[in-house]
């Protein structure tokens, strides 16, 4: 997922403090600040959703148009077939 590097919006978060230390902490491990270890999370969670979106759409189309199984349409069997022993 590309985002503009360019155009940035700020925003206020209030968190518990005690969460917002292991936030810090975590960010230090990284190598990144909290800022930019929220982003990157929000990032993987658009963009988790955008292609959960993308799939769902291609299946409801495929459900939509209908496979082709070989049949023509017909059906050439009787239910008391199927279950025949």
């Amino acid at each position: 997922m590309d985002i503009e590097p360019v155009e940035k919006q700020n925003i206020t978060l209030a968190i518990p403090k005690a969460l917002l230390q292991k936030a810090k902490r975590i960010a230090v491990d990284r190598h990144q600040s909290v800022s930019g270890l929220l982003t990157a999370m929000i990032v993987d969670l658009v963009s988790a959703e955008e292609s959960y979106a993308q799939a769902r759409d291609r299946q409801l189309a495929l459900l939509a148009a209908g496979l082709d199984l070989g049949t023509q349409g017909r059906v050439s069997w009787t239910r008391d077939e199927l279950h025949e022993r």
